[in-house]
């Protein structure tokens, strides 16, 4: 493969050096495109050799396995990060921050992403997970993405075919790979946006452990409940296994201390799964998403 792909492909890659919980073991092979054109033959060729294939952005909100993962891990980000603005529509590339395109958003006057000032994401992983905070998600301004099958042929999809919900949308049952999106945004005051993007920061960083390597929300929201307000009110704040601990903070984040496994973090997360369950009978989903063995 290394043959094929010069330059491009790192055999046994350490997976921890690529996830924000800094956390997770060798990928068999691991590539990273610099552009449309190799993700498309990286694409063809996992699916042609029936490689297991996964896809990673930021890895700001996944947790991969101290085993690894079998196959091989497209990493899409800096090589595919463009972001074009055309009147009152973004489009960007699968690899660009969700805060680039905020960034890219007020600096046009268009409102609409100022919820997402801070969140440290893709624009792919956050279409594919709907992700959102104050209560609004990328959903809501996603107007078309491209995404690419198996051969590397690139398909059109609208909004409507997303099923967008709750941090969920269809492309989580979906092989695609999505590689660009479109957005719908309003004109607004440049000032105005800044000011709630400030304000939206300033929220971070009062009530989230930003200094700490984590994955952000552990856990989705129950209808009507705050997940961090149950953990803290079932006693699981500052709860630790290993090098895993519930953050004193915000306790729907795990921090990683310095050397934590996922061993540790899954051992963490049902722990705290089971105060909640047991101090007010629900049963906390995951927000997160496990990868690898």
């Amino acid at each position: 493969m290394s043959e094929l792909f010069p330059g491009l492909v790192r055999l046994g890659e350490p997976l921890h050096l690529h996830t924000s919980w800094r956390i997770g073991g060798p990928a068999d092979f691991f590539v990273e495109p610099g552009s449309l054109q190799e993700l498309q033959r990286a694409v063809s060729y996992a699916h042609g050799k029936g490689l297991p294939l996964t896809v990673i952005g930021a890895g700001s909100n996944v947790l991969v396995s101290d085993r690894g993962i079998r196959g091989m891990v497209i990493k899409i980000g800096s090589g595919l990060a463009r972001v074009t603005v055309r009147g009152q529509i973004i489009e960007a590339e699968a690899g660009a921050r969700l805060s680039m395109v905020a960034a890219a958003a007020r600096d046009n006057g268009l409102g609409g992403f100022e919820f997402a000032a801070g969140i440290p994401g893709t624009v792919g992983g956050a279409i594919v997970m709907n992700a959102g905070a104050n209560g609004l998600a990328v959903g809501e301004l996603v107007t078309r993405i491209t995404v690419m099958g198996p051969g590397g042929e690139l398909l059109e999809k609208a909004r409507e075919e997303l099923r967008f919900g709750y941090r969920s949308s269809s492309l989580q049952q979906d092989p695609a790979v999505v590689a660009a999106a479109s957005f719908c945004c309003y004109p607004r005051n440049v000032d105005l946006i800044r000011q709630d993007m400030e304000n939206y920061l300033a929220l971070r960083r009062d009530h989230q452990p930003l200094a700490s390597a984590s994955a952000g929300s552990v856990f989705k929201n129950p209808a009507g409940k705050s997940a961090g307000w149950l953990i803290d009110n079932a006693g699981g704040k500052g709860l630790r296994v290993g090098n895993a601990r519930v953050s004193e903070q915000h306790a729907n984040f795990i921090v990683n201390l310095g050397s934590a496994t996922a061993r540790d973090v899954l051992a963490l997360i049902e722990k705290v799964r089971a105060l909640v369950l047991q101090r007010f009978g629900v049963k906390l989903e995951l927000e997160v998403r496990f990868l690898g063995e």
